[in-house]
């Protein structure tokens, strides 16, 4: 019913990780760097969707939304570029804050950075714009997969496991790169973090219901599908399934605690989920795409 092809995987990964790159930077908080970063690779995700284009579905409108969503992450990532003396607004605040902490201690005072007050900050408006030329391939290639809009019920159900499966992998990737980041910008609160591990969580059970949706992995439980390997495939799908939202929990828990090193422990915690998040989805699509 899918077709689990390269082009759709990359196009879906880039989507989900832009989506919820916005989500960050809307909140005016995390350091310029890390739009840079996120939009390089989805950038190059994208990319590589375009050259793999002819290994599995093809799909001529996901296609060309893979080279919308490479332009439109360029774009933003030049403007970002452009615009990066102005800073961003939360970083500026929590720095000045700090200044004075430090001065009213120590009676040091430190010299302020050097800001661009002419240059006006990188809209983050503009990360939407990948993100939503991505929904369109990939709302084209789930329906490439179900054989077109008159699949019905089971164009609906391709579309949904497409787009869900997409945020869902965007959500955990840019966790686990927002946990590194602590590493950059250290006194950054965990406001932003504990917003991609409540994503997560929010999501979780989307995507579940979405891939048990017949024909879907109860039929692969009950052995109305084979899954090559007497059923062990989707045992292992339900280990990553469970396994997943348990380590996501468990690093909400750990980003509760004071101690800095918390947030190191939730980065590990979240490597893991990265793992079971994408054992969750492709194992899933990769037995029922036949």
């Amino acid at each position: 019913m899918i077709r689990l092809d390269p082009a759709t995987v990359l196009l879906q990964w880039a989507t989900g990780g832009l989506l919820f790159l916005w989500v960050t930077t809307r909140r005016r908080e995390v350091g310029i760097g890390y739009g840079w970063l996120l939009r390089a690779v989805y950038l190059v995700l994208a990319l590589g969707a375009f050259v793999a284009r002819d290994l599995g579905e093809p799909s001529p409108a996901r296609d060309l939304s893979a080279v919308g969503v490479a332009v439109a992450a360029g774009v933003a990532l030049a403007v970002s570029v452009a615009r990066r003396r102005a800073g961003v607004r939360g970083e500026r605040a929590r720095e000045e804050r700090r200044s004075v902490r430090v001065a009213a201690m120590t009676g040091i005072d430190r010299e302020p950075t050097v800001r661009d007050t002419t240059t006006a900050e990188f809209p983050p408006a503009l990360d939407l714009l990948a993100p939503v030329a991505g929904v369109v391939g990939l709302v084209a290639a789930g329906l490439a997969s179900a054989g077109g809009a008159e699949g019905g019920a089971a164009a609906l159900v391709a579309v949904a496991r497409t787009l869900v499966g997409a945020a869902f992998l965007g959500a955990v990737s840019d966790a686990m790169l927002l946990g590194h980041w602590y590493l950059v910008q250290p006194g950054l609160n965990r406001g932003p973090l504990n917003e991609l591990t409540q994503w997560l969580a929010k999501l979780w059970p989307f995507e579940i219901v979405v891939l048990l949706l017949p024909p879907g992995m109860l039929s692969v439980f009950s052995g109305r599908i084979d899954d090559g390997y007497g059923g062990l495939l989707g045992w292992f799908w339900a280990a990553c399934a469970i396994t997943t939202i348990v380590l996501t929990f468990v690093t909400r828990a750990a980003l509760k605690e004071r101690a800095y090193s918390a947030v190191m422990a939730a980065t590990g915690l979240l490597y893991l989920a990265i793992l079971t998040a994408f054992g969750t989805d492709l194992v899933a699509r990769a037995l029922l795409a036949g």
